[in-house]
């Protein structure tokens, strides 16, 4: 049996950002039990199942194969062959997985898989119950803790980076009924093993919990840290556009099709116009024709729509992976209103082919270069991949800047959307697709949008 650590504590402790880091400095191995009900809550609800109910979370676990896997270094989640590592982190998956963790027949489902890892490595292990119930005679045990409201702050800012629209409080009101939800469940309720050593991170710092932890870990099994090379990173190459022609432009809808669109564009135009104080500048530099690229900062969810009140083509426009497993009624929604999706920051090279695909339809193609939105109103820095889909589809670029006061749309809200002067091909065309081209053409863009946010 190798040397087993059992970190337990509260939901936004840290547990598993710290619990990495000290298995990194100290050559063990990492297992994530809160990944593991985190993936069987999104087993269920992208099932359509509730958590709620028992009877068909525990008949659907014969359906869920879920598995770790290492690669480079790296936890990977996988649920029937699937990597859902960064689709189970989001509030909802929060609180459902808080729900089936406290289903008995889940957590035996889990259970040999947590034991077989612990009994053949030297593990660090976090959760709810690990020193309580999973690895009740591990040589370490840990209690991590640190108030509600600054696993709050903490867990708001990690959903932030990655695009969440949730707000501070309704983390804060997860954070406490997960509080709740695990401390009173009959089966294995959250609570400090009688050995377990108490760590309260509130005004600690990261580095300082990890120094400290790892401290204490090799204090009591006299292991030393062991030193890890650093592998050097490998250049990521740039994404193959050999073979990828410029969109040939000029392309005509179906005319029943676009008579039936004109319609409906009107029709939420005016409802738009009487829940907003809705303003349009600079319509003249909408192209009339499709094929075009509108390249908007971005504020909400409504924001496709706006732009494409403006336009007599229908537009196509990349959101995010993670929405595509939502409600149901929701995706199908959104699907009718030309959305695809896009894995961002991974270089997703089939949302890039959708694309091209799109635009070769003759329909225009809205990007939001930020890639998350913006709660205050500025404009990000805004990614590469806008200037390497322009540059290679070889489309006019018409910059978009959305404008309101405040986080959120309002009824009668003052929304003035601006249209700039598009980019010519002509201005987008580069030599070669390398980094420093690609950065100077997307500065352009992003200061043409940045030009029209006032």
């Amino acid at each position: 049996m190798g040397i087993n650590v059992a970190l337990d504590g509260p939901s936004g402790a840290g547990k598993s950002t710290i619990a990495k880091k000290i298995a990194a400095r100290l050559g063990y191995i990492y297992v994530d039990t809160g990944a593991l009900y985190r993936s069987v809550a999104y087993y269920t609800v992208s099932q359509g199942i509730s958590p709620d109910d028992s009877k068909k979370v525990i008949a659907a676990l014969e359906g869920c194969k879920v598995g770790l896997e290492y690669r480079e270094g790296s936890q990977c989640v996988i649920v029937n062959g699937e990597d859902v590592s960064g689709k189970i982190r989001t509030p909802e998956i929060s609180m459902a997985a808080s729900k089936v963790s406290a289903i008995p027949e889940v957590r035996s489902f889990l259970f040999d898989l947590q034991k077989d890892i612990a009994a053949k490595n030297d593990i660090i292990m976090d959760g709810r119950d690990i020193g309580t119930v999973v690895l009740p005679d591990a040589q370490v045990k840990i209690f991590l803790t640190a108030s509600a409201e600054e696993r709050a702050n903490r867990r708001f800012k990690e959903l932030q980076e990655k695009g969440d629209p949730s707000t501070y409080e309704e983390v804060l009101a997860d954070i406490n009924q997960r509080d709740y939800n695990d401390t009173h469940r009959e089966t294995a309720p959250l609570k400090k093993a009688e050995d377990a050593i108490e760590v309260d991170s509130t005004s600690m710092t990261l580095e300082e919990v990890v120094s400290h932890i790892a401290g204490i870990i090799t204090e009591k099994t006299g292991a030393a840290p062991v030193k890890v090379k650093k592998e050097k990173k490998e250049r990521k190459p740039l994404l193959d556009f050999s073979g990828v022609e410029p969109v040939k432009r000029g392309k005509k809808l179906n005319p029943v099709k676009m008579f039936f669109y004109t319609i409906l564009r009107y029709m939420v135009l005016g409802g738009f116009k009487i829940a907003y104080n809705l303003k349009f500048e600079g319509k003249e530099n909408v192209p009339k024709d499709g094929s075009n690229i509108f390249a908007s900062n971005h504020r909400g969810y409504v924001d496709p729509v706006f732009i494409s009140l403006a336009c007599r083509v229908p537009n196509t426009f990349m959101a995010k992976e993670e929405l595509f497993h939502s409600k149901k009624f929701f995706v199908w929604i959104i699907k009718k209103f030309g959305a695809f999706p896009v894995e961002r920051g991974k270089g997703d090279m089939q949302a890039i082919n959708t694309s091209f695909e799109k635009l070769n339809s003759g329909r225009n193609l809205v990007i939001f270069p930020e890639g998350t939105r913006s709660h205050d109103g500025k404009v990000g820095r805004g990614k590469t991949g806008v200037a390497l889909i322009a540059a290679v589809a070889q489309c006019p670029v018409i910059p978009v800047g959305i404008n309101y006061q405040g986080e959120k749309l309002k009824f009668r809200k003052k929304v003035v959307i601006r249209f700039g002067k598009p980019i010519s091909p002509e201005q987008l065309k580069i030599t070669t697709p390398g980094a420093k081209e690609l950065k100077l053409l997307r500065t352009t863009i992003m200061d043409a949008i940045v030009d029209l946010v006032h």
